[in-house]
């Protein structure tokens, strides 16, 4: 029986010889180890140290176990710079997540920034590729379809790129471009990224300049890299927003690689195709969305237009209209009073000033136009019969009305938009399959939203070389394919054992998140003590369900 001393009983110092300082310790184990478990699955510090061997015999910690930790920290959602990473470590059990012999202190930014060198000069992209594929084939995945998209990540420091060669292409320039931080006033770097469309991984990943076009890397990627694509994952289409539309891109596509993207809106040729729509020959694909098939030749490519109507972004885009229309009309009847209350030297001058005013106007038309005559005398007062007229000029009179068939006519467009494909053969690729193709391009864009969460690795990157931010971009990208790889094992195994877990309403779902999940795991310690085993605590059945379902080797790092 344990006893509790009173206050006047407690000693001064703890009992020599009990090591209260050493003796026992407590280490935060929580979702680490799934990420940990992830991390073995894949093979990912195997395939790493086969291809950048340590050869420095003093370095305890190898370039792949290195990565690994990173990307524990990155999936830790605290964001840290880098010299902070042995900080994290401090109260996790290291060597269960790494391996035997490795401690926090040996996780410091010296032996983290050779191995940021390391994935450099190796070659991130081609690394990746070797990673994913490899991921992939131990997922047993295999996607119809290959989603493209990129994004930007503002970069804190000076990195003086503009003393630095610009045809110096292997290194990435940290330079100002379209920022989709909406962070202008910052360099940055930019990431493109091809997503497999069954879950969602990265599969190709490939740092750009911070002022690197879309347009042309995107036929850049697909040039030299859509065979691999095809190869090992089976893909058949190229999905893509309306940046891979341009006329150097689909000559170069050809009929040969099939692509789904979306026309952009500014092309002539889909204004036209857009005005000439009827609605009441739409077909319907379900209740959200109607289609019109419009055959097109642009840039050389016989091709299929899908004009789709969405109900929902018809009735957003209906109740920005009215907005609009309240503003343009009172911006437009302003400028027809100013248009009245000038002067002309002749009628015809008038009537063509109202006919080019006209023309701008979208929702006002102009009704009983008439110029009329005003004579200017030379004296001041009411003219008399006899005053002389110094000039004669003319004005204009009518009405301004709101035009009910102008606003029908824009009311037509509402919702609409141009999804196009290569694939002419409808039975084979259908209209219903064109738009779940490419609202798969949200996966990429989910894997974007990730990678810039303020819980994340970094929302900005505070390493000081271009080098080792373009490895550390190919860190945050195995973080994201580390947690979809995971995401996908566990909504499989629920499927295929016709499981449920509670979602964060208590709902049973067989779709749960992995951050879900990894909030389901906060709170799991592990205790060491002097001459026993490890004690795992907290864990409980809703964790061992979990474990269960992805099996072995989960088990052990929380056993």
């Amino acid at each position: 029986m344990i006893g509790f001393a009173s206050s006047k009983e407690l000693p001064m110092n703890p009992p020599q010889g009990l090591g209260f300082a050493t003796a026992y310790q407590s280490k935060n184990l929580d979702h680490l180890g799934l990420v940990a478990g992830v991390c073995q699955e894949l093979e990912l510090a195997k395939i790493i140290d086969e291809q950048i061997p340590s050869y420095a015999p003093d370095k305890v910690v190898s370039h792949g176990q290195a990565t690994v930790a990173m990307i524990l920290n990155g999936l830790g959602f605290i964001n840290k710079a880098l010299y902070m990473v042995p900080k994290f470590f401090e109260d996790k059990p290291v060597d269960r997540l790494l391996g035997q012999g490795i401690a926090s202190d040996h996780l410091n930014d010296d032996a983290l920034g050779r191995t940021l060198d390391a994935l450099y000069t190796y070659g991130v992209t081609p690394l990746f590729s070797r990673i994913s594929q490899h991921a992939a084939g131990m997922l047993g995945l295999s996607s119809k379809a290959a989603h493209l998209d990129s994004t930007s990540f503002h970069v804190d420091g000076q990195y003086n790129h503009e003393h630095r060669p610009q045809d110096e292409e292997q290194v990435i320039h940290i330079t100002k471009g379209y920022s989709r931080d909406h962070r202008s006033d910052l360099n940055q770097v930019c990431l493109n990224l091809i997503c497999e469309s069954q879950a969602a991984i990265p599969v190709f990943m490939q740092a750009a300049s911070g002022n690197a076009s879309d347009k042309i890397d995107f036929r850049n990627i697909i040039e030299q890299h859509v065979l691999q694509l095809r190869n090992h994952l089976g893909v058949e289409y190229i999905v893509a927003d309306s940046s891979l539309y341009t006329e150097k891109t689909l000559e170069m596509l050809g009929a040969h690689t099939p692509f789904i993207t979306r026309v952009p809106e500014t092309l002539k040729e889909a204004k036209d195709a857009i005005i000439k729509v009827n609605p009441d020959e739409m077909l319907s694909i379900d209740d959200a969305y109607s289609y019109q098939v419009v055959l097109s030749n642009y840039a050389g490519v016989r091709q299929r237009w899908l004009i789709m109507r969405s109900e929902q972004a018809s009735r957003r885009e209906h109740r920005t209209l009215i907005k609009k229309i309240s503003r343009d009309t009172e911006n437009e009847y302003k400028q027809f009073q100013k248009l009245k209350s000038g002067e002309f030297a002749c009628a015809e001058d008038a009537l063509k000033a109202c006919w080019k005013l006209q023309a701008t106007f979208t929702y006002g038309q102009m009704l009983d136009l008439t110029a009329y005559a005003v004579k200017k005398y030379a004296n001041r007062g009411k003219p008399s019969a006899k005053t002389a007229v110094k000039q004669t000029v003319y004005r204009i009179e009518g009405t301004l009305v709101c035009s009910i068939s102008n606003i029908r006519e824009v009311e037509k467009t509402l919702g609409l938009f141009i999804l196009a494909t290569n694939d002419l053969d409808d039975m084979r690729l259908s209209a219903q399959e064109v738009l779940a193709l490419y609202k798969g391009q949200s996966k990429s864009e989910r894997g974007f939203k990730f990678l810039k969460s303020p819980y994340f690795l970094a929302a900005s990157f505070f390493v000081k070389k271009p080098e080792r931010i373009e490895a550390l971009l190919m860190i945050m990208t195995l973080c994201l394919l580390v947690y979809a790889a995971l995401e996908y094992r566990i909504r499989q195994q629920l499927r295929k054992e016709e499981r449920t877990v509670p979602n964060q309403v208590g709902k049973p779902v067989q779709n749960p998140t992995a951050r879900w999940i990894f909030e389901c795991f906060v709170g799991i310690h592990v205790l060491n003590m002097p001459h026993a085993q490890h004690l795992v605590l907290n864990l409980q059945e809703r964790h061992w369900s979990i474990l269960q379902l992805l099996g072995h080797r989960y088990i052990q790092l929380y056993s």
